[in-house]
């Protein structure tokens, strides 16, 4: 009898503790349906087709709407007793409060009137306005016009908000807009099949009748020429004449600098409590720390000099560097190859989704960084793509490509994306969700684990691995020192110089990031540092019952997560694997 109570207990306490699911699967899948009408460009980004038109509406009275019913999802999810979830359904809570807060904290602070960086913004939304886009009927293609022609107003609307920046001080850098001039003056072409834009429209689905491809051709020349090209031309004439750049380069000296600063910190590293001087501080000791490994090295090959002379050797050694666009493509190939081989005996889950190599495109790498990742679209036909920089390439050296690929193919950021979008009754929102501290932080890690994979093999590849260790260490130093410290650019440049094998080039266009985009940067490391703490303590918890690809699926199977709740995750996985 005694057993019978309890069961009946336990099952009527399960059921008590999802009661409150359902309320909240139907708000966030309310507040999804919302983001999407709101963001034609996330919908493209996850498969559908109904915003394929049209471009985000961000005048005031728009984000004056959205922040309104941003605050209304807020004061709903508190609403919602968080006894009455189960436990998926807390960190299904927890996160979407995240999300919210974040989003609410944005429009409070009118972030608006900085809407780009060296990085992203959004003319690189224009400039990739059919990525994800289906290319098959006349339909599509009418769609894809339709949202170049959209492109005036949504410049315009940015332009509009970039002057309210500038009439409250409120600025960029005049280093940031020098260096996002070219991208935007090279739009301007003087024949229109020229423009990235036209692309769609060299090898036209065999669905749209002959006659019909002749005309949509056409049309595109039109739209390129009379509404495309001259919308950039418009926000690089105000870029160039108008606008009151910054003298100064940091977030804290800017009009509610140091609120904005605190902001940035919080939304990239998913830390509350973290201040810019502990930051700091953390920075300067990884900075000593790697720095004794590359001398161990440099001892180690028994090179004859400093270490500066060292990295000028590295930096200038054309044994170091590709001939060849094509040479950098293949080696990089081989060295994805090499891990996905023994991608196995480090992971319980593989990704279904297939991941290719692809250079970045032309027309945006001279002011690009060296690599970078991008998810495939859903239901597209190809799978996540691997960019690597072909531009300048003796400023990419191939000792690198090892942790590169680590870091953006797999087990980095193409699996860590790839496993989230093969995730079960979870929310939509969640899949395409990112946290700059836990993608960045689990890439970081990614690059370190390579050595116990075996992809290191030789000495210059290790030292490779330590200075994009060092990179990231740096960053942590660099950024706080430039926002917070009044840092000039060409200090944070030596300290990265004197610290770093990477290239001059390399250098200008990182300092350049940190300065454009306060706060990721320091994403990277300390996002790092969490996962091999939070490893750390399953092992010393565990002892032979640790085992290293159940860690690693426990990391990723929740998708990206705030560092906070990650550490609430592999708690919860330390607790099962201790019981079993």
């Amino acid at each position: 009898m005694t057993a019978l109570v309890a069961l009946l207990t336990t099952t009527a306490a399960r059921a008590a503790a999802g009661a409150g699911d359902a309320v909240l699967d139907a708000l966030m899948a309310e507040h999804w349906e919302f983001s999407l009408q709101e963001d034609p460009v996330l919908a493209t980004r996850v498969g559908l087709d109904s915003g394929n038109d049209r471009l985000p509406r961000v005048t005031p009275a728009d984000d004056a709407r959205r922040a309104a019913r941003e605050r209304a999802f807020r004061a709903r999810l508190a609403d919602i007793d968080r006894d009455g979830l189960s436990e998926s359904g807390r960190v299904n809570a927890d996160v979407f409060g995240w999300i919210l807060d974040d989003s609410i904290g944005a429009y409070e602070l009118d972030l608006a009137r900085i809407p780009f960086n060296t990085f992203s913004g959004f003319f690189m939304n224009a400039l990739t306005a059919s990525n994800g886009v289906r290319m098959e009927t006349e339909d599509d293609y009418a769609d894809y016009l339709s949202r170049l022609r959209d492109i005036p107003r949504y410049f315009d609307e940015n332009l509009a908000n970039m002057r309210r920046g500038n009439d409250t001080g409120f600025v960029l850098p005049r280093i940031v807009i020098d260096g996002v001039l070219p991208t935007l003056r090279a739009q301007i072409k003087d024949d229109p099949t020229d423009s990235s834009f036209y692309q769609p429209f060299e090898s036209m689905s065999e669905r749209v009748p002959s006659t019909r491809q002749a005309a949509l051709r056409e049309e595109a020349k039109s739209v390129i020429e009379d509404d495309v090209m001259p919308a950039f031309a418009r926000v690089a004439d105000y870029l160039d004449g108008g606008y009151d750049a910054s003298a100064s380069l940091g977030a804290e000296a800017l009009p509610q600098g140091e609120a904005y600063y605190a902001f940035q910190i919080r939304r990239y590293t998913t830390l509350t409590g973290a201040t810019a001087a502990e930051i700091h501080q953390i920075g300067l000791d990884e900075v000593r720390r790697i720095r004794a490994d590359m001398q161990t090295i440099i001892d180690e090959l028994e090179f004859d000099g400093d270490f500066a002379a060292f990295g000028e050797f590295l930096r200038t050694d054309p044994q170091f560097y590709a001939d060849s666009p094509e040479q950098l493509l293949k080696e990089a190939s081989w060295v994805a190859k090499r891990i996905d081989y023994v991608m196995p005996g480090f992971f319980g889950r593989l990704a279904r989704q297939s991941y290719g190599i692809v250079p970045v495109p032309d027309e945006i790498a001279p002011n690009y960084t060296t690599g970078a990742y991008y998810g495939a679209p859903p239901g597209g036909d190809h799978g996540g793509a691997f960019w690597i920089n072909t531009y300048a390439l003796d400023q990419r050296p191939l000792y690198e490509l090892p942790a590169l690929t680590l870091h953006e193919a797999v087990p980095g950021h193409h699996h860590q994306n790839a496993l989230a979008l093969e995730m079960q009754d979870v929310p939509e929102f969640r899949k395409d969700l990112y946290f700059s501290a836990f993608g960045e932080g689990w890439a970081l890690y990614s690059e370190k684990l390579g050595v116990e994979m075996g992809i290191y093999r030789t000495p210059y590849e290790h030292f490779g691995r330590l200075s994009y260790e060092m990179w990231r260490a740096c960053r942590l130093v660099i950024d706080t020192g430039l926002h917070s410290q009044g840092w000039t650019r060409q200090r944070a440049m030596d300290f990265m110089a004197s610290n770093t094998s990477l290239s001059q080039g390399n250098i200008r266009a990182e300092v350049d990031r940190y300065i454009s985009w306060p706060g990721q940067a320091l994403a990277y490391k300390l996002g790092e540092l969490e996962i091999w703490r939070l490893r750390g303590e399953a092992e010393a918890l565990l002892g032979d019952r640790f085992d290293l690809r159940a860690f690693h699926d426990a990391v990723l199977e929740n998708g990206a997560l705030p560092l906070a709740m990650l550490d609430a995750a592999i708690e919860r996985y330390i607790d099962a694997a201790a019981g079993d």
